[in-house]
């Protein structure tokens, strides 16, 4: 029988798409537990652990390399546990180990490599490592032959390493907090400024992240200071992105990052975190230029969401994989003959020509189609090109799709509700606040165990582990959102209800700050904060801004109140490198900003006094309308409200004061805009 027909290895979680990601696999893999350790001390062997995530491009190159060899099996097999974990599913180990990387290496990344002694304490950690020794990296294969020898011969080296770099991990390094002052908004500002690309925007040469919570604080930047230079940075980015080939011209989403500074060659995976963030981008800088081409790069964003993202149930998959067939973006990339062969000769000639689709190509010999060159599709040609993508869409998904990984992750999903209802609110489709609505009503039914508990994922019909603050804060995120977008009290209820577990389960009593995990999961070798914007808005961040936000519709000065002490707590970093922070200082602004207003909007027949409200930008903003019994049971004081002569009735609250009650549309606007 040919090696290659093995059966996949059966220790491993079979819950988890990162773990079986190929059916060959002679590493025998255990689940982190309990189970695994016991396993490593019983035998005197150190762990190997391996986590990642299941489109990541070069885990998939060192399960190929390595994972799948014979010969680095039987090495790792016959002197290590080994043990794989789904960062996404479980990001306090990741988040740990991580930062065991960086404090050794200087940097981080996928698949992360470490070496654990049975009490989990790690003493080596990296990232991707080859089979073989290459010029500048070691092999796989030298180094588990090294720590093999060491964990034998000089294990005290290796004990007296995880002492050292657990004594560390568990010191509080962090200066004092203080009292943050305006200064840090401009400083996080110069230095967005100061890294900004003029020419292709973003804020880095190669490789670029979109970032969208730099573009959510220069917009919030923008409005308050007026300072027009914000705004340009903000457009300049948006086009550009959506110019290149990051975005999907074929079949829309955009891709991970870009590993060019033009934003023409993407890492080809689609995070749901990625796009939910962008069409909010999209969104706000619709209806702070009222350019219509934002607008038209959200519905896209959702639409490829609606299309290939959510489940019959309702909730939201994660990913898609940047390989298929074995080959990063095989899915994704043209020859010209192809496109001659899809649209004509004639077509095909034109559309070339608009987007960048060569005989030499533009991608390892094919063509990523881009409008880099060519800007933003002018009006006269929208029809033909939309036309050509329709019939290339249709060719295209007869290849063979990239993996998709279909778990449910309740943070993730957090945030595409809350993309969902902002969109659907502020752009007018309906069709998007249900599909919001659906994912709420799956994750109530599914996500939540019998004693109230948030789980972190679904899969498979099982859901599992305990929620982790991002999951808690990004689907408060979500519930807000989506209470503005329906004034159904049921959500705010809800946000309220998982904010106060929130704070119960990951708030520091000691100190302040919110933990990665909560008192009531597994206890781990640290128990890590995070306040840092990374790839999305960290937990503490987006925590900020719900308190906030929930403070201000109903007047729970406590709630602000445990706002302003996380933001102090975190002061010191966050003056270290403001635009670090960046989605925390878009709270911190909303803290502090003179415009921060309430709107009650009551009537019979508010829906154009709404639609009014829903097409301006007001980021420091929050508004209650359809005012019940079952609103004011939890909220009393809204109470009060009542329709002025019978006639939709807006009433706008701003620093500690009200203005007079407002029944004209245009008097609302101006009102927002001052």
């Amino acid at each position: 029988m040919p090696m290659t027909t093995k059966m996949p290895n059966k220790l491993i979680n079979e819950k988890s798409p990162y773990l079986l990601q190929h059916a060959y696999n002679p590493v025998d893999w255990y689940p982190w537990g309990s189970e695994a350790f016991a396993r490593a001390a019983g035998e005197d062997k150190p762990v190997f652990l391996s986590t990642g995530y299941s489109t990541c491009h070069w885990c998939h190159v060192m399960e190929r390399e390595s994972f799948e060899d014979e010969e680095v099996a039987l090495l790792l097999n016959k002197n290590f546990i080994c043990i794989k974990v789904d960062r996404e599913e479980r990001p306090d180990i990741d988040n740990i180990y991580m930062s065991v990387c960086q404090l050794l290496t200087g940097h981080g990344g996928w698949p992360l490599t470490v070496f654990l002694t049975p009490d989990r304490h790690p003493f080596y950690a990296g990232t991707y490592f080859p089979k073989h020794d290459s010029a500048n990296i070691t092999g796989l294969m030298s180094l588990l032959k090294t720590v093999n020898d060491i964990w034998h011969n000089n294990r005290n080296t290796l004990l007296d390493a995880s002492k050292e770099i657990i004594a560390v991990q568990k010191a509080d390094k962090r200066p004092g907090a203080s009292s943050l002052t305006a200064d840090v908004i401009h400083h996080a500002f110069s230095q967005l400024k100061n890294s900004f690309d003029s020419k292709y925007g973003g804020f880095s040469n190669a490789p670029k992240f979109p970032a969208p919570h730099n573009l959510l604080f220069l917009l919030r930047y923008w409005y308050s200071k007026k300072d027009s230079s914000a705004l340009e940075m903000v457009k300049k980015t948006l086009d550009s992105m959506k110019n290149g080939g990051i975005f999907d011209h074929i079949g829309f989403g955009f891709s991970r990052y870009s590993t060019d500074r033009k934003w023409l060659i993407p890492h080809f995976e689609k995070m749901l975190y990625d796009n939910s963030l962008l069409a909010v981008a999209y969104a706000e800088a619709y209806l702070a230029t009222n350019n219509y081409s934002y607008s038209e790069t959200a519905h896209e964003i959702l639409e490829y969401i609606l299309r290939d993202m959510t489940s019959e149930e309702g909730g939201f998959y994660s990913a898609e994989d940047a390989d298929s067939e074995g080959i990063e973006g095989k899915f994704y990339i043209w020859s010209r003959d192809e496109i001659k062969n899809v649209l004509g000769d004639k077509d095909a000639e034109e559309f070339c020509t608009i987007y960048d689709i060569t005989p030499k190509g533009n991608f390892e010999g094919l063509n990523i189609p881009n409008l880099i060159e060519a800007g933003a599709l002018s009006e006269d040609k929208k029809a033909f090109c939309e036309a050509c993508r329709k019939k290339l869409f249709d060719f295209r998904e007869k290849r063979i799709h990239p993996y998709k990984d279909d778990k449910i992750l309740t943070a993730w999903n957090g945030l595409m509700i809350a993309a969902m209802a902002f969109c659907g609110r502020t752009l007018g489709e309906e069709k998007y606040i249900l599909a919001a609505e659906k994912c709420v009503c799956f994750i109530f039914h599914k996500l939540v165990r019998s004693d109230g508990r948030l789980l972190a994922r679904y899969r498979d019909s099982e859901a599992a582990l305990p929620a982790y603050l991002e999951d808690y804060a990004f689907l408060v995120w979500g519930l807000t959102e989506l209470y503005e977008a329906t004034y159904n009290p049921l959500y705010l209820q809800k946000a309220l209800e998982f904010n106060n577990a929130m704070l119960s389960l990951f708030k520091d009593d000691k100190t302040s700050g919110l933990f990665l995990y909560g008192h009531d999961s597994e206890e781990l070798i640290t128990r890590p904060k995070e306040c840092y914007d990374g790839a999305v808005p960290s937990g503490n961040s987006a925590a900020v801004m719900n308190l906030l936000r929930l403070a201000k519709i109903t007047g729970l000065s406590e709630l602000e109140r445990e706002a302003k002490s996380i933001i102090e707590y975190w002061s010191s970093d966050i003056e270290a490198v403001p635009a670090g922070y960046s989605y925390m200082l878009c709270g911190y602004m909303y803290s502090i900003s003179e415009m921060s207003s309430e709107v009650v909007i009551v009537g019979s027949d508010s829906k154009q006094m709404l639609k009014a409200y829903n097409s301006i930008f007001h980021p420091f903003t929050v508004s209650v309308s359809k005012i019940n019994k079952e609103l004011i049971s939890f909220v009393p004081h809204y109470s009060q409200y009542r329709d002025k002569e019978k006639e939709t009735t807006a009433y706008i609250c701003r620093n500690f004061s009200c203005m007079p009650p407002v029944t004209d549309i245009s008097k609302l606007q101006e009102a927002l805009m001052q």
